[in-house]
């Protein structure tokens, strides 16, 4: 069975930074609980955090660029804490690798799991197009993600992944 990996704070766990959730009610994603298809993951609790935390966002072009030592990620007092985000991503790839996680769902905006955007770097709750530290090493490995408003083009994905075979690629014949 193709798993999913999916942000805990999505599910409900108070685990963001300000110790809040953002749980996405979504019949599919309750459909995958009960499949037992869905493996929760913080990458920030992971990576050594606890709950609350300082926010964080990332400077420089964004979570590839992290990845690559091109940028970092920043608290808002200023203290480097990209090597604790880079330690999340790396366990959360590990978790979807153990898991056969072929797509994530991941909340969008976060430094750590943002899919379409982040926080542009200035504390000032502005938002730019990229991509977090995990987002963007999952993408790489080939683990394709979305974010929370997507699940409907996420659910579509693991139909085709599962219709292609068990751990194909759509496409694949």
């Amino acid at each position: 069975m193709v798993r999913v990996l999916v942000s805990s704070c999505l599910l409900g766990e108070s685990v963001r930074y300000d110790g809040s959730h953002a749980r996405a009610d979504n019949t599919i994603l309750e459909r995958w609980k009960v499949e037992r298809r869905l493996v929760p993951f913080c990458p920030e609790l992971a990576g050594g955090f606890s709950v609350p935390r300082s926010p964080a966002e990332i400077q420089g072009e964004g979570g590839l660029a992290v990845l690559r030592g091109e940028a970092i990620v920043v608290e808002k007092a200023g203290r480097d804490v990209t090597a604790c985000f880079v330690l999340g991503a790396h366990r959360a790839l590990q978790a979807a690798r153990c898991d056969n996680v072929k797509l994530a769902i991941l909340k969008d905006g976060s430094p750590s799991c943002g899919s379409t955007y982040i926080g542009n770097g200035s504390f000032k709750g502005l938002k730019r197009a990229g991509q977090g530290v995990t987002a963007a090493l999952l993408e790489q490995q080939g683990i394709r993600v979305f974010s929370e408003r997507q699940i409907k083009e996420a659910a579509a994905y693991l139909a085709q992944l599962e219709a292609a075979g068990a751990g194909g690629k759509p496409g694949d014949s």
